[in-house]
């Protein structure tokens, strides 16, 4: 295994690591008792020791790190409290909602941030150039909870096109298949809308930046030079060269991405993993809470590690560096 790699994976799985004991402390630290929210007001003192012993609540904290640690490790994360089912079951079945959701919104952003990236950068009329990077400045700063909140008050509210909440409509399982997909359609426009106008604002900044930065390259005036047509020069070495700092941010990019999602799930009322983790959080379900967790910090670490790969397939010589 290279150095590079070996180190790039011990640094990923020390944030893990961070990532899990901060949210494990800060957890159980949070004012509430799960099993009195369980159990309701109407139980009793006794009754609300003896399911506290048997969910292991009442050792020392240290010792139930140490304990879900050990677990984890296995792969097992516990049982739900408010919900009495496996904790890895339930996140396996909200994540392909979620993976659906930003893998869609991350294709979309990046396709748009860079298409939009790449007029402001070859564009001679600064008022079109000083407009867009209004309104990307703009879109990358709104919170995804306000934008959200706001495309449900036009979308659904004012003009009736959309559904604000849920993957499907009651009727879902009665429809037939190309009825179905609209119903699934609908569902998704919004909350998929939401997450990637947030995306494009910084795909294009950054874009544009990139791209803005070789717009006068000495090997793009040769290349319009000998002919070749403009968007050909913009796509094949304008945008090539430009790849490096662009694949960057996109890792980078991944876990405000993650972030986001948990926000506009809990929004539209999106059956994924953010929906899921809110619920948890209310109630307290320790082992949901710490599963979720740990699995999106895996997926931001692999994330990050990906764009690295990324960068060195696209940059020659990074792949130098690391060999050496």
């Amino acid at each position: 295994m290279p150095r590079g790699l070996l180190l790039r994976l011990v640094r990923g799985a020390a944030v893990v690591f961070g990532v899990v004991s901060l949210t494990f402390l800060l957890l159980h630290l949070a004012p509430g008792d799960p099993v009195q929210r369980l159990l309701g007001p109407a139980a009793g003192t006794q009754e609300i020791e003896a399911v506290r012993r048997g969910l292991g609540l009442d050792r020392p904290l240290l010792e139930q790190y140490v304990g879900w640690l050990g677990r984890a490790a296995r792969g097992d994360f516990g049982t739900s409290i408010a919900q009495g089912r496996s904790a890895s079951g339930l996140l396996g079945e909200a994540w392909p909602a979620t993976a659906l959701l930003v893998l869609l919104s991350i294709l979309l952003s990046w396709l748009v941030g860079i298409l939009i990236g790449a007029i402001q950068a070859n564009t001679r009329r600064r008022a079109v150039d000083a407009s867009v990077s209004i309104l990307t400045v703009a879109l990358n700063a709104l919170p995804s909870y306000w934008l959200g909140l706001a495309l449900v008050m036009v979308f659904t509210y004012w003009l009736r096109w959309l559904p604000a909440y849920g993957a499907a409509g009651l009727d879902a399982e009665f429809l037939s298949g190309t009825a179905r997909f609209q119903d699934r359609l609908s569902h998704l426009t919004l909350p998929l809308l939401t997450l990637t106008l947030i995306g494009v604002g910084g795909a294009a900044r950054f874009s544009r930046a990139a791209m803005s930065e070789l717009r006068d390259a000495p090997f793009l005036v040769a290349a319009r030079g000998r002919g070749i047509p403009e968007p050909r020069v913009v796509l094949r070495h304008q945008l090539r060269n430009a790849l490096v700092p662009i694949v960057t941010l996109l890792g980078l990019s991944l876990p405000a991405l993650f972030s986001g999602a948990v926000f506009v799930e809990a929004i539209f009322a999106w059956p994924g993993v953010g929906q899921l983790l809110v619920q948890a959080v209310q109630e307290r379900d320790y082992p949901v809470v710490m599963a979720a967790a740990t699995i999106s910090s895996v997926l931001v670490v692999a994330g990050n590690l990906l764009a690295e790969v990324l960068v060195a397939l696209v940059d020659p010589r990074i792949r130098s560096r690391d060999a050496a």
